[in-house]
């Protein structure tokens, strides 16, 4: 899948380096939101891009916006991330979609007036058809919509609301999921996500504070204001490599000593303990982290891509008084965990 920047692709070509100067789209048939989780619904309307694509020989493409909108007006108060940007062009490119835009949303974007963002599209980005939402609207004080599309000119499909399969078949949509996530209902999240929800992200430096009291964890970075899910966790790992394939064994081979951890629930990976959320008890900055201890594991997991796929919900985040009150909490969430996997199936 190709990547693109709108603004890249907006500047004149004497602006642009070489390597860029040469950039113009094929025609396509496009969609536009946030995408966040990419999830049953979203995918609904991938496939109707891919049909219309296919149907009409054109590419297939899709718009984001980062930071997302309510992201850029409240940073404070904005939803928690499902998935940030580069989990979303993996889960996109995974499902066929040709091409992504990235849209910065920033003050000179939301200004655009409709008719200045549809002849982006029509202009700019060679635009041919359209599958939108059937409550999108766009343009400064969102005056836009789809018949404004159609008007200009563009052919525009929209795609009513997607629901679940349950008694009350309720609307799929990220908010939904976040609510699920939040309550530790992984199960009924990964129904509406249409897999299992997972955080991919590059081990990082940490304060080592874990080490200290046997439990050595690998810092993994969120990259995302804030996570959608907190509290301790049974998670299975893989490492990718820099295409986003997964290693065979990547994590075994790194390890040393005979500490080559427990095997996860799905191939290739090892099975870990997370906590995710700001550490109550050790951090009084309210960052969160996303911390993973392998048990009977000794490796070097420092600048490695992992995959951590979300398996079970223990609790949520706990403060103790005292590193040993701590110590004491963490060793019986090992415990608790090890426990739930020796009752699993494994692929």
């Amino acid at each position: 899948m190709n990547t693109y920047f709108l603004e890249q692709l907006m500047a004149s070509p004497s602006a642009l380096p070489t390597s860029t100067s040469q950039v113009e789209l094929a025609p396509c048939v496009l969609t536009i939101g946030n995408f966040d989780g990419v999830h049953l619904g979203h995918q609904a309307m991938l496939d109707q891009v891919l049909d219309i694509a296919h149907a009409q020989n054109l590419g297939s493409a899709v718009m984001i916006f980062e930071p997302q909108p309510r992201e850029f007006f409240a940073p404070a108060t904005a939803p928690a991330r499902l998935t940030n940007l580069a989990e979303k062009q993996a889960l996109l490119a995974e499902h066929g979609i040709e091409t992504l835009i990235v849209a910065g949303f920033d003050t000179d974007f939301r200004s655009l007036s409709a008719q200045a963002f549809a002849d982006i599209l029509a202009k700019r980005l060679n635009v041919k058809a359209l599958v939108l939402g059937d409550d999108f609207r766009f343009g400064h004080d969102r005056t836009g919509d789809s018949q404004f599309l159609r008007d200009y000119g563009l052919h525009v499909t929209n795609l009513h609301t997607v629901t679940d399969d349950s008694n009350k078949a309720a609307r799929i949509s990220s908010t939904r999921i976040r609510d699920l996530l939040l309550a530790g209902d992984i199960d009924a999240a990964n129904a509406l996500l249409g897999r299992d929800y997972a955080i991919t992200g590059v081990v990082v430096g940490g304060d080592k504070i874990g080490r200290t009291m046997d439990f050595p964890t690998a810092n993994i970075d969120l990259n995302r204001l804030k996570p959608a899910l907190h509290g301790i966790f049974a998670v299975d790992v893989v490492s990718l490599d820099k295409d986003g394939k997964v290693i065979p064994n990547g994590l075994v081979a790194l390890t040393a000593d005979g500490k080559t951890g427990m095997t996860g629930l799905r191939p290739d990976s090892l099975f870990g303990t997370a906590n995710i959320g700001t550490r109550p008890s050790v951090d009084k900055t309210h960052n969160w982290r996303l911390e993973v201890h392998f048990p009977e594991l000794q490796a070097d997991l420092y600048g490695l891509t992992l995959h951590v796929r979300f398996l079970h919900y223990l609790h949520g985040e706990r403060h103790y008084d005292g590193l040993e009150a701590l110590k004491a909490g963490i060793y019986q969430d090992v415990l608790d965990l090890i426990a739930w996997r020796a009752k699993q199936s494994f692929i």
